[in-house]
């Protein structure tokens, strides 16, 4: 075997282990991806293969529900449990045959390779050849007859998203999930975006997001050594501007970690005190703050009851959630939750809220915000808090205040973005957030 070949293996392997760890494991994707990287096959492997196992799991991830179905139609009973891996290798090459643009019988030979040189695989690799083979003649068309954004989406995610947004926009919401994402960047303010526009090849979004197409190692990019810009999806940069200017003001970031919002209070000026309960985190914040050339006041603490003895009229509760808004970049993330997850992640955030609000001045402003798509974690947490709190109010955000875009303007007047948002120009996380303000 070439070396060509060879690292096209330990691509097709790792990509193959990505899928077992998520999928039978439920494990992180992006843990997974970093431990393999670091310590796998993969630590000695090209970007370029890096890049191509990564592709290879998060297309399975995106499509699953489609490539089950398929691989369904070709196997007369389903895989044991445990045949975790060999069902691993058949997703991997099948994501490759049915949605990337790779040569099949190299798809299929490289598969059947990976399962000959597993311990457990190997056992079905002839299964492996003959639906692989089978699926390069007759693959294309059974998917083709498939409901794609339908059974790629877990039945409680759409029955929760058809039931907050419609059945028309649930399934929108699942077509957006099924693409790939662009890069989005946050950049300091002062820069000339018209010039790094053209450096980078990119296009400026209305609310000032630089958006790039997607590849290519972004370490690698202009200007990342430099520190003049950080990654952060244009939904993700809305919920700081509704504080309005930051300029010389203090800025309380709970849950900050790892530091989008942060980074963007400072680049604007504010002197912001970051809280975060982990410790991991908070240390990546502050790697991301030394090459942006930024500083903020770093406390490790628990933001549901972190006491500092003052308050803010400035703060940011980017509260944890099920992150089912940033299923285009996180394509684990609805295989992964559950409503359990969601329904004692929403009881968290309400006690983070209520905390949060005792640490805001009169006339001051609080932001909530979560990457989640369900009410339970956005409209629902701000329609109790008001109703139990009648000492705070909603301030409407008006859509100038978010580049125009008016879509992702809530009829109750919250931010609330959807992916199937700006589909023209490539879509943006779901997000939502409100602005509340005490009243004297």
């Amino acid at each position: 075997m070439n070396d060509t070949a060879q690292q096209g293996l330990i691509a097709r392997q790792a990509a193959a282990r990505l899928l077992e760890d998520v999928l039978a494991r439920k494990r992180a994707f992006d843990e997974a991806f970093a431990q393999e990287a670091a310590h796998g096959a993969l630590s000695q492997a090209e970007p370029r293969d890096r890049g191509f196992a990564r592709a290879i799991a998060a297309t399975a991830l995106r499509h699953l529900g489609e490539i089950d179905h398929v691989l369904g139609q070709m196997m007369a009973k389903p895989l044991p449990t445990r045949a975790s891996m060999t069902l691993a290798i058949l997703r991997g090459a099948a994501a490759e045959i049915l949605f990337m643009d790779v040569a099949q019988h190299a798809a299929v030979g490289t598969a059947v390779e990976a399962a000959g040189a597993d311990d457990d695989a190997h056992h079905y690799k002839s299964l492996v050849n003959a639906v692989l083979r089978r699926l390069t003649r007759e693959g294309k068309d059974l998917l083709a007859a498939c409901d794609g954004p339908r059974i790629n989406t877990p039945q409680w995610a759409w029955t929760s998203w058809a039931t907050a947004y419609g059945e028309e926009t649930a399934r929108a919401i699942a077509v957006a999930h099924m693409g790939e994402p662009p890069l989005d960047l946050s950049f300091k303010p002062g820069l000339d975006m018209a010039d790094w526009a053209s450096r980078l090849n990119g296009t400026r979004l209305p609310s000032g997001t630089l958006r790039l197409p997607t590849g290519g190692r972004i370490e690698a990019l202009d200007g990342f050594a430099d520190g003049n810009w950080w990654v952060q999806d244009v939904a993700a940069s809305l919920p700081v501007k509704l504080l309005g200017g930051v300029a010389g003001k203090d800025v309380l970031d709970l849950c900050a970690a790892p530091g989008g919002k942060t980074a963007e209070c400072a680049a604007a000026g504010a002197h912001v005190t970051s809280v975060d309960r982990s410790a991991p985190r908070l240390t990546r914040l502050t790697q991301n703050l030394e090459r942006l050339k930024l500083s903020a006041d770093i406390v490790t603490a628990d933001a549901a009851t972190y006491a500092p003895g003052r308050k803010w009229d400035a703060i940011l509760l980017d509260a944890p959630c099920t992150a089912t808004g940033t299923a285009r970049r996180h394509p684990d993330v609805l295989h992964l939750k559950r409503p359990t997850d969601r329904d004692k992640l929403a009881a968290l955030q309400a006690k983070l809220l209520v905390h949060a609000a005792t640490l805001l001045n009169p006339g001051g402003r609080l932001i909530y915000c979560t990457c989640s798509l369900e009410a339970e974690e956005g409209p629902n947490q701000i329609e109790a808090f008001l109703a139990s709190h009648p000492g705070f109010a909603r301030l409407p955000v008006q859509a100038a205040e978010i580049g125009g875009l008016a879509e992702c303007v809530s009829p109750q007047g919250d931010l609330r973005s959807l992916p199937c948002h700006m589909a023209a120009q490539g879509g943006m996380d779901g997000f939502f957030a409100a602005r509340l303000t005490r009243l004297s």
